[in-house]
């Protein structure tokens, strides 16, 4: 008898990834390996649940991968110090979580020997390019399936085909979709669809239980969150769930992000991230105080194209690892504790605590006094500034603005 082949599946337990799993089971012949790589987004009973019915849909073995920790240390921490957030608005976190799902699938598939690797992607989003991007560069042998977008499937199909063949399961398709994610959750459907309307507060699933206000203290060493209200956390993830908690008690870390997808038409997603926009809004204020002036200018830069290039799947590009040795240099001195205000639905920023704050410094004090020039230097510094302005004009005086 001929060996089988040995397919490895991106299975997240939706209804597309375990339509694939048993018609390549059932249908195609494949040993099918189902793998699930959490980056912090399922919980422990749906991890459970992912396996039993994996197996239930006809794999030969199911696997989680848990790189959680890989994320945050190869993305999310730059992700931070870039202060990253796509059009000024979203944190991408569904972005950076896919491409770090398909690394882990990819290593899975290379280390079993696998013949092909598939993903349940459609052929109208950004996914389809993160997975089938990552696995022709990591796997560049292997056969890539994708049954739901090459056969356009409808979401009765699959449903049927799964029912026909003993497999029942809830895949009511609701009115909002959620991806949840160490680094926010993201919500389509509904009003989403329509430009001229925003999302309700029964769309979020995280709401207010506080009023009035709360301050949060939220501390850095070298851009990296280390403490969150004076306790201590070695570990980063931790933190971040810590932060998070805080926040989603206040419904913070909200809005509706529009802008380019990776197959070029405009997309539209909303999102809660409280702890994600409370740790970029404190780490960006940190930063203005204990930067240099070019610091943050060409950090800016960086940071967007970094966010950029992570969204629209060129994590692998090697210039990115010239981009994170930037950023990582440009922490050496963004250290202290940040105060954060918390209103419903609001966060404010008051001040910060840090040994390399740049506004103290022995030279003058801002709208108050110099110490470190006279007043005669002051009109001499002023009148070469005005110079090149000055010799402009003397050629140019029917330019000037009139009143």
């Amino acid at each position: 008898m001929d060996k089988k082949k040995k397919v490895v599946v991106a299975f997240s337990g939706g209804l597309d990834t375990s339509y694939t799993v048993m018609y390549l089971a059932k249908e195609k012949g494949y040993e099918v390996y189902a793998a699930c790589a959490n980056t912090g987004g399922f919980s422990t009973e749906q991890l459970k649940a992912n396996e039993e019915n994996a197996y239930r849909l006809g794999a030969k073995e199911y696997v989680t991968l848990d790189v959680t920790k890989e994320y945050y240390e190869k993305s999310l921490k730059y992700m931070v110090y870039g202060n990253v957030l796509r059009n000024g608005c979203y944190p991408i976190s569904v972005s950076s979580e896919r491409i770090f799902q398909g690394i882990a699938i990819a290593r899975y598939a290379n280390s079993i020997g696998a013949d092909a690797i598939a993903h349940g992607s459609t052929g109208a989003g950004n996914d389809q390019v993160r997975f089938d991007m990552t696995f022709l560069v990591m796997c560049p042998d292997m056969e890539i399936i994708t049954l739901t977008r090459d056969g356009n499937l409808s979401r009765k199909e699959e449903v049927d085909y799964l029912n026909a063949n003993g497999y029942f399961a809830d895949f009511t398709k609701l009115k909002y979709s959620y991806n949840v994610g160490l680094w926010g959750t993201s919500i389509c459907g509904g009003e989403i669809l329509d430009s001229k309307q925003g999302l309700p507060e029964e769309a979020f699933l995280k709401h207010p239980t506080k009023e009035g206000e709360e301050l949060v203290t939220l501390g850095f060493d070298k851009g990296e969150i280390c403490s969150v209200n004076g306790e201590h956390f070695d570990d980063k993830i931790a933190a971040i769930q810590a932060v998070e908690a805080i926040g989603a008690a206040w419904g913070v870390g909200r809005d509706i992000h529009v802008g380019d997808t990776i197959i070029g038409i405009k997309g539209r997603v909303g999102f809660e991230a409280a702890g994600p926009m409370m740790i970029i809004t404190a780490h960006k204020l940190l930063e203005k105080f204990t930067l240099s002036k070019w610091q943050q200018y060409w950090k800016e830069q960086v940071g967007n194209w970094y966010g950029m290039f992570l969204h629209e799947s060129q994590y692998l590009e090697p210039v990115m690892r010239d981009m994170e040795a930037m950023l990582e240099s440009s922490q050496r001195n963004v250290s202290g504790t940040v105060t954060l205000k918390l209103r419903p639905y609001c966060i404010e920023t008051v001040g910060v605590d840090s040994p390399n704050d740049l506004v103290k410094n022995k030279l003058g004090e801002y709208g108050e006094g110099a110490k470190g020039w006279t007043s005669e230097e002051a009109k001499g510094f002023i009148k070469l500034m005005s110079t090149p302005l000055r010799a402009y004009y003397l050629n140019h005086k029917d330019e000037l603005i009139d009143d």
